[in-house]
């Protein structure tokens, strides 16, 4: 005995009058995904954006805490660094956050502002410094530049890629 309520039903679809009439189509062809457009751009911006804010609130806390523990030799904390560390690690997640709408946004602010900057100062030292040069004389340009040295941008710039090519290749499983 079955438990489908039309199972003991015995009519097919060529009893009904007039079905030939009417073709199956799909309302999305299989091969058409969603336009994404909108996703692409904000992703974009946000990586484009947030990743030098984040990057610099890093190398500027960084700079603070560095300077207090080498300055006074004492595990005396800077409260204003440790926010500083905080908020640019918090839009660093938010930046790798925007891969859930696109991987756009993880892949360009990590090529631009920590692998190819990190590359450059690795393989070029006179690079690196010509880059830092760029940016107004401030605690903030002397921590990009330690961070910049010690090979910082180029971890976190390759975390960023790392993030948004994961995002990428989930979306496809799912889609395929």
């Amino acid at each position: 005995m079955t438990t489908h309520r039309y199972a003991d039903h015995d009519e097919t679809y060529d009893d009904y009058e007039g079905y030939d009439e009417y073709e199956e189509t799909p309302a999305v062809a299989p091969d058409e995904r969603p336009r994404r457009g909108s996703s692409h751009v904000v992703s974009a911006l946000g990586g484009l954006v947030l990743t030098p804010v984040a990057l610099g609130l890093l190398s500027w806390g960084g700079l603070r805490q560095q300077q207090l523990i080498q300055a006074t030799l004492s595990t005396n904390r800077d409260p204003l660094g440790i926010a500083l560390l905080a908020g640019g690690a918090i839009l660093l997640l938010v930046v790798a956050a925007f891969g859930a709408l696109s991987a756009v946004g993880p892949i360009l602010g990590g090529l631009i502002y920590g692998v190819l900057p990190g590359v450059a100062a690795m393989a070029v030292p006179e690079w690196g410094f010509r880059l830092v040069n760029l940016m107004p004389k401030s605690d903030i340009a002397y921590g990009v530049m330690d961070f910049l040295f010690i090979g910082g941008l180029l971890g976190v710039g390759f975390l960023l890629v790392g993030s948004g090519l994961a995002n990428a290749l989930v979306r496809r499983r799912r889609a395929a």
